[in-house]
């Protein structure tokens, strides 16, 4: 351990017991009598200038590769007391560290006042006007960020100028054209949304030709009611395909002849023509009942359009997905045919059934077929 004899008056360096590198440079003190040669570390701190050096042909290779030691500058210099200005700053280089300046810690307001001015959560670029003078060839990667930024610029101008005037949306709006002056072209154009260029030809002339047109003959009204039916868990294509097979088993609808059709009849219907038992019995059932409806109505016709007193309901869709299943309408018509013992008269069939006779007219406004049915009013009207 330390000696104990070793006082601050005294110039010898303290003896300590253990390795020189474990000893603090602040309690040795340099004398020209010390055989020792200083730390490496001393050495390798120390940056002074080439005339410290013995000789005075040093060239600048020997400044950076022989540097010179702490004992030869001792030496090279006037006998230096250990109070000199020379060893007090090798001592407190070797004591005190230099601090490392503290960064200071951005506060919270800091930052939100740097988010603002930033813009969000972009970081901020620090840009160097220069670097954007116009100067720069016409190659460089500055003329080509300008004229990308233009090209943008010039692009968010022209989608704000023409935003929502797309080509379609102006195919789309609707004029008012006169029936008779429809053409092929724009019948094709502007049919209900549900008739796509992909729907059956015959779907497609039902639309154009059928759907929608007020009815007013009983045997026609009775095929559409009984096609309604059968349309339902199918589609009106399948359902348009066998029209001729419906007419041909039911007597082109005479309810007067379905009416008499015995279980023989019947049976042998639904084997000829692939049709359920139950579905036909309902159709002869419905016969029966048109028979009891013309006796205190008159006809099927004046009971169906006194519904709607005799004038079509015009809903005006925009939309074909605006058009519903079914309406309160058909629903009460629905509920007094039941109440009458009609069979295969739910709410969806009989609105499906209003669609297709012309008691509603739900061809979409843009469609040419909705002005034609209009214009029909007058003539089939009693």
């Amino acid at each position: 351990m330390c000696n104990a004899k070793t006082r601050s008056g005294q110039t010898a360096v303290a003896q300590i017991d253990g390795r020189p590198v474990l000893q603090p440079a602040s309690n040795r003190l340099v004398t020209l009598q010390d055989p020792k040669p200083q730390k490496k570390s001393l050495q390798k701190s120390l940056s002074l200038p080439a005339y410290f050096g013995n000789s005075t042909t040093t060239t600048n290779a020997d400044l950076y590769v022989n540097e010179p030691s702490l004992i030869d500058i001792a030496k090279a210099l006037s006998p230096i007391s250990p109070t000199s200005p020379l060893v007090k700053d090798l001592n407190s280089c070797a004591e005190k560290p230099t601090a490392q300046k503290k960064i200071p810690k951005s506060t919270p307001e800091a930052r939100k006042k740097s988010k603002k001015l930033n813009g969000g959560n972009q970081p901020l670029l620090s840009l160097n006007l220069s670097s954007f003078s116009s100067d720069r060839a016409p190659g460089s990667n500055a003329a080509a960020q300008r004229e990308q930024a233009t090209l943008m610029q010039v692009q968010r101008k022209m989608r704000i100028a023409h935003y929502g005037r797309t080509v379609s949306m102006i195919d789309r709006k609707a004029v008012t054209v006169h029936s008779s002056t429809v053409t092929i072209q724009d019948l094709e154009d502007k049919r209900c949304s549900f008739i796509t260029p992909y729907s059956d030809p015959l779907y497609v002339s039902y639309h154009d030709e059928e759907w929608g047109v007020p009815v007013h003959d009983d045997k026609m009204l009775f095929e559409q009611l009984v096609l309604s039916g059968f349309q339902v868990g199918s589609d009106w294509t399948t359902i348009l395909k066998k029209r001729n097979d419906f007419r041909g088993a039911f007597a082109g609808f005479d309810a007067e002849v379905v009416a008499k059709f015995t279980e023989k009849r019947i049976v042998s219907i639904g084997m000829e023509y692939g049709l359920e038992l139950g579905r036909v019995r309902g159709v002869v059932d419905n016969a029966n009942r048109i028979l009891e409806l013309k006796q205190n109505f008159g006809s099927l016709d004046k009971y169906l359009w006194a519904f709607v007193n005799n004038k079509p309901i015009t809903p005006k869709y925009k939309f074909s997905r605006k058009i519903p299943i079914k309406t309160s309408k058909s629903d009460s018509i629905s509920k007094d045919m039941v109440r009458r013992g009609f069979r295969f008269v739910g709410p969806t069939v009989i609105h499906s059934f209003m669609q297709a006779a012309g008691l509603t007219n739900d061809h979409l406004l843009s469609c040419p077929r909705h002005l034609h049915c209009l214009s029909l009013l007058s003539s089939t009207t009693h």
